[in-house]
């Protein structure tokens, strides 16, 4: 087989092979770069909380309120309009008074609508409030149970709260999902969507390269039958 009818075959299969996810790239790459990454983020949707402080001298010892819980570690919070403690258990996050040192119960549903409607920067009604044990995949890594609580708006605000703090953990809208998608498209990694180095995405990106090299072998020939065809 001649030359050129080799570069030619190999050019039309490998376009064929990874034509479509070249398409993808761009697509997908449009996307993420036509839609701003802070609006992708969702800081639009929420108010950041004002800065409190405390007396420190009226606080109790966290390294001996975690002694006497068993607890990892302590951080201090600000915890429905007062200081407290965050202790990492075994059995997950324990909240004690920061002065008293008696345990803060979780937030009631209630409460958990009354903190997502002073998180949320729109006006929309909460469309709906529930306590999640199944973690979604929009979520994916975070520790269960969570309180989500979805507002009524085209783009689907969705807010995740802490069961035993009622912080803020994590926000999400349709235009992240959308970006989230066609981010695993781009990596092509429908798993966990986070591998940017996966097999697949090099089979692909040195198919691309040889797609080029291919191409550029069949131009070498175009010019070649040209200069001879301007001899003749």
């Amino acid at each position: 087989m001649r030359p050129h009818v080799v570069a030619r075959k190999t050019h039309k299969w490998l376009s064929l092979f990874v034509g479509l996810q070249v398409v993808i790239w761009s697509l997908s790459g449009l996307y993420m770069t036509a839609v701003h990454l802070d609006f992708i983020h969702g800081d639009h949707l929420i108010r950041h909380p004002r800065s409190n402080t405390a007396d420190v001298a009226q606080l109790h010892d966290p390294i001996a309120l975690a002694a006497e819980s068993g607890a990892r570690g302590a951080r201090l919070a600000w915890v429905r309009e007062r200081p407290a403690y965050v202790l990492t258990t075994s059995a997950g996050e324990k909240v004690v008074d920061a002065v008293s040192g008696t345990p803060v119960a979780p937030p009631s549903e209630a409460e958990i609508r009354s903190i997502a409607k002073s998180t949320y920067t729109g006006n929309e009604a909460i469309a709906s409030a529930a306590l999640i044990t199944d973690i979604p995949g929009e979520i994916r890594g975070r520790e269960p149970p969570l309180w989500r609580v979805e507002f009524d708006h085209w783009n689907k605000p969705t807010l995740y709260f802490s069961p035993a703090t009622g912080h803020l953990v994590t926000r999400r809208h349709e235009l992240w999902r959308i970006f989230d998608f066609v981010w695993m498209m781009h990596i092509m990694d429908y798993w966990t969507r986070d591998n940017v180095n996966n097999p697949l995405i090099r089979v692909f990106t040195w198919g691309a390269v040889l797609v080029v090299l291919s191409g550029a072998w069949l131009l070498l020939y175009s010019f070649h039958r040209k200069k001879k065809a301007v001899r003749t």
